[in-house]
């Protein structure tokens, strides 16, 4: 073999080298936008199910309206965060899943509302939406860790600074782990 077929050779091994960690790049910054689709796809449905728990709590518990506000307000909150980065969007939901849990706290109170079969199912869809809003979380998460782990290794951070590929936020729930461990204060 001669010296410029050796040197062709290498070339082109560092040219498909370089294709072939530019579509990694491409494919985890794609896969992580795809988890955070998800997860307003989730959010949504759980604002869209909000009203109808707090109408069918409002019939029993009338004089709740504190909490009934409350509810609302981090909704709207939570709902007006989705084009935020993920901390604010995680701040938010912080505030929602806190209101939430002083509205069902309130309905632990009425005995016929518990039993009544629209808040039950309403209560069963949300949490099921609460499951697969952490599954997406998770999954983005997932998804971020491996592009930021990437596009800071070597000799990927190469590529990635070449190409201006840059490092996302993870969705992190930091503050709601500490409010999620106390209990919920509920006053008559």
């Amino acid at each position: 073999m001669s010296t410029t077929t050796i040197v062709l050779v290498v070339t082109l091994l560092v040219v498909l080298w370089i294709i072939s960690a530019y579509n990694r790049f491409v494919t985890l910054v794609n896969q992580a936008k795809e988890a955070w689709a998800d997860i307003q796809v989730q959010l949504k449905r759980r604002y869209d199910l909000i009203p109808n728990l707090v109408e069918t709590v409002k019939g029993y518990a009338a004089h709740e309206s504190s909490t009934f506000e409350n509810v609302t307000k981090a909704r709207a909150a939570a709902m007006g965060a989705t084009s935020s980065s993920p901390a604010a969007q995680a701040q938010a939901e912080n505030q929602l899943s806190g209101a939430l849990k002083t509205l069902f706290a309130v309905s632990e109170a009425y005995p016929d509302l518990k039993a009544n079969q629209n808040f039950l199912q309403l209560q069963k869809e949300l949490g099921d939406t609460e499951d697969k809003i952490q599954a997406s979380r998770r999954f983005y998460n997932t998804t971020v860790m491996a592009l930021n782990t990437a596009e800071q290794s070597f000799p990927g951070n190469v590529i990635a600074n070449s190409f201006g590929f840059k490092p996302m936020d993870l969705f992190e729930l930091a503050a709601a782990d500490a409010a999620a461990a106390e209990p919920v204060a509920v006053q008559f």
